[in-house]
């Protein structure tokens, strides 16, 4: 499994966004004044406001570095708001996205701008994420949204409710009803040993790409499908290797329960290291066993040694 694009695999808004002032942002607009166009500047309620056709809106850090860039078909400005169609968005860093979406509104007084309807971030990498809305907070850098998440990728999907992450996805969240399903088969590192596994909790599920690390919390299953293995926990910690793109150490605490054909062992924690693919559960009681002569692989490659 490529675990970078596991992260976010999730991993998929990486270098999405930098934090920019308020005096770092340009504007510039291009109207189109024939008669054909809706371009026009009128009084409304709100006060002046300017309709544009082409609409482009730059940022930049405080070296005069471009960090992203916002365009749309059309957009109207008010005093307090830009309402812009056709969103169309990049963002540049160590690695570049694009983001989509049908409409979104930039907030002019707080600089937090929302995006509405068929939101899609696309990294350069091609790991993908859809949503209904999202908001980005420039001042806190921080894009959040309450709706259901879906991160795609060649190895697998990650779903959820509710996402808040750092732009670059140095640590990031997904609140509740997390499932992943990780596909090994499109690795070609893992082919002869291929197995789809998935983790579900309530969540939320936190992430920290830098250390290749998730947690998932509350009422955590960890399934492999070819042969029905089980985890059970309240809480799973999973690290990732890699360079040989596979699970490097699980540990599950709390209610611990492994379910292997007929057989269930429980203790308050177990360990699992991939090196020597040894599974340890301590606590009332400590139990070690043994299933090299049974097929699996990743965390559930041989429980016990």
């Amino acid at each position: 499994m490529k675990i970078k694009t596991f992260f976010f695999t999730i991993l998929i808004i990486t270098g999405l966004i930098v934090l920019v002032r308020a005096q770092d942002v340009t504007g510039t607009g291009s109207a189109d004044n024939s008669p054909s166009t809706n371009s026009a500047i009128r009084s409304s309620d709100n006060g002046v406001q300017q309709q544009l056709q082409g609409f482009n809106l730059n940022g930049y850090n405080n070296t005069g570095q471009k960090t992203w860039d916002v365009n749309g078909d059309k957009a109207d400005i008010s005093d307090d708001k830009i309402k812009i169609t056709k969103v169309d968005a990049n963002f540049y860093g160590k690695e570049n996205a694009n983001l989509k979406s049908d409409s979104g509104t930039i907030n002019k007084v707080t600089n937090q701008v929302h995006l509405q309807d068929n939101v899609v971030i696309t990294a350069d990498r091609g790991t993908k994420m859809t949503t209904d809305t999202l908001d980005w907070d420039r001042n806190k850098d921080l894009v959040t949204t309450k709706d259901p998440v879906k991160i795609t990728d060649e190895q697998g999907v990650v779903t959820g409710q509710g996402l808040t992450a750092h732009p670059n996805l140095k640590e990031a969240s997904i609140n509740k009803d997390v499932k992943a399903v990780i596909n090994t088969a499109a690795n070609p590192v893992n082919a002869a040993n291929a197995q789809v596994v998935t983790i579900t909790c309530d969540g939320p599920m936190k992430m920290d790409q830098l250390n290749f690390h998730a947690t998932f919390k509350d009422n955590v299953v960890a399934v492999e499908k070819s042969t029905g293995r089980q985890l059970y926990a309240d809480e799973m910690d999973v690290w990732f290797d890699d360079k040989n793109k596979r699970i490097k150490k699980v540990i599950c605490k709390g209610h611990v329960k492994a379910v292997q054909g007929n057989s269930a062992s429980y203790a308050d924690e177990m360990v699992y290291t991939g090196d020597d693919e040894l599974l340890v559960m301590t606590g009332r009681p400590k139990i070690v066993f043994d299933t090299a002569d049974t097929k699996g692989s990743g965390m559930f490659q041989k429980i016990g040694k």
